[in-house]
């Protein structure tokens, strides 16, 4: 979620663009766990980068960007722990671009509550228009969204799934009903 907020601020303030084809590096390529199956042998748009970092929870399309954003994914984190002391979420420290089980990286319930609640505020075109996909086809393979809700309640819209061994399953829900919004 860090990672889309700062990408989606990046594109507010014209760093990147949606059209714009980025560089796959070696490391984004390795990445264990989901991917989109990037290839370090082409150029990606940074939107198809976009929905398999959202729809496929893509570790290799977060490295890509982090990377196109800072420079390099360290710094990338550095600037995902600014943004979280600035959102008021002070319980979190990240350390990759990914989520990625680290023993310096951690957050809350309350925490990321806090981000998916400013990531639908403040970039609500962008939210609205990559959180509630259902598939993403990239590299002739298709991959549905994680999060099942989608499927089964038309007011879900969002927002994020995840799984790690350290973790467990993890959901962050979001639905419009009428004119309310509802998160957990």
């Amino acid at each position: 979620l860090m990672t889309a907020y700062l990408v989606f601020d990046a594109l507010k303030a014209k760093k990147i663009d949606l059209k714009q084809t980025l560089p796959v590096s070696e490391r984004a390529w390795k990445m264990p766990g989901s991917r989109m199956f990037i290839d370090p042998k082409m150029q990606v748009p940074v939107e198809d980068l976009i929905k398999g970092m959202i729809v496929q929870s893509g570790n290799d399309a977060c490295v890509a960007l982090a990377e196109a954003i800072a420079g390099s994914e360290e710094s990338f984190a550095q600037m995902m722990n600014r943004e979280a002391k600035r959102l008021g979420m002070n319980s979190s420290n990240f350390t990759n671009s990914t989520g990625l089980p680290d023993p310096q990286l951690y957050t809350t319930a309350r925490d990321l509550a806090t981000l998916a609640a400013a990531l639908i505020r403040d970039f609500p075109e962008e939210y609205k228009k990559y959180y509630s996909m259902k598939e993403f086809r990239y590299n002739n393979i298709t991959q549905p969204n994680r999060n099942r809700l989608l499927y089964i309640d038309p007011s879900v819209d969002g927002v994020k799934t995840g799984h790690t061994e350290a973790a467990g399953y993890c959901l962050i829900s979001s639905a419009l009903r009428d004119k309310r919004r509802l998160l957990s």
